[in-house]
């Protein structure tokens, strides 16, 4: 039976990827309209000003302090790529689809956490299985298909960095000052080139871009304090909860279901992710077994 702490981390988790889910719907109905660059730094600058409005004045100072200024500008790096080559993915390609791909990102990193170890043909199977799903979405042989498909393979890699730097973080540092760094990163790296993406935008806009900084900020505070709760072997099977929310987005703002080869693909990555998953968990529970058993022999 699962404990209270953990529960809630998983709850918060699952909030979480459902503000991610959301966020991305939105990015895509302003994807055409508005500059990526101007979308990620107002979502960044969002992030800064909600953390230092909000906590501020009770942490002081203290908001601001750090030992870990490096992991916080790599984490910060890592969430601006991911999010702008989200921005040009989604203008392409379905959101559903989009996170499917993306969720290989749990794969990867159980594939990574074994490094120095013999990893088992059942591990290498699942991660090729995952990106044989990737395949069957991408479909890189189809008429339809168009090379900005192929940037969710690219944030599979960023996002990996961006999951390990935040997972190790978590347990160092509080959420506030994690929400803050990581905001202040992304504004000053896609302010620099923002002079020449400027444009005048409508009201309604400006809105969907306040939207996409609260979804965003309000994600990645949940997925803090998840971390924090529950350890990742336990959340990362509720990762692919976001699927079916970026699904359900697409359904209802843009009337797409999938067709059946990325229903399967879909499918594939999700039965992949929980497998990994699962053998993660079991490897975990031997080496306590084989640990207790040679403390009992000594």
């Amino acid at each position: 039976m699962l404990s209270m702490r953990v529960s809630t981390g998983i709850a918060f988790l699952a909030a979480a990827v459902a503000c991610f889910a959301a966020m991305d719907t939105t990015t895509k109905a302003v994807s055409l309209t508005v500059p990526a660059l101007m979308a990620v730094w107002s979502r960044n600058l969002f992030q800064v000003a909600a953390v230092a409005a909000t906590l501020g004045p009770r942490r002081g100072r203290d908001l601001f302090k750090t030992t870990h200024p490096w992991l916080h500008a790599a984490r910060g790096a890592l969430l601006l790529l991911c999010s702008l080559s989200a921005f040009y993915a989604v203008r392409v390609m379905p959101v559903g689809e989009f996170t499917a791909i993306v969720l290989i990102t749990p794969l990867v990193l159980t594939l990574l956490a074994s490094r120095g170890e013999r990893v088992p043909p059942l591990r290498w199977l699942l991660v090729f299985g995952g990106f044989a799903g990737a395949m069957m979405v991408i479909r890189p042989d189809s008429d339809q298909f168009n090379g900005a498909a192929l940037l969710p393979l690219a944030i599979v890699a960023a996002n990996t960095g961006y999951q390990w730097v935040t997972s190790r973080l978590a347990k160092m540092e509080d959420a506030g000052t994690m929400q803050f760094y990581t905001g202040v990163v992304g504004a000053l790296l896609s302010g620099v080139a923002l002079p020449w993406a400027w444009q005048t935008l409508s009201p309604a806009m400006w809105a969907s871009l306040v939207l996409l900084g609260v979804l965003g900020t309000l994600g990645h505070f949940l997925l803090i304090h998840a971390y924090v709760r529950a350890p990742v072997a336990v959340l990362t099977p509720y990762l692919y909860l976001q699927i079916a929310f970026a699904t359900l987005g697409g359904w209802l703002v843009f009337s797409y279901v999938p067709d059946a080869w990325s229903t399967a693909g879909i499918l594939l990555i999700a039965v992949c992710g929980a497998g990994g998953t699962w053998l993660s968990q079991r490897e975990a529970q031997m080496r306590k077994w084989g640990e207790r058993r040679t403390r009992q022999e000594a």
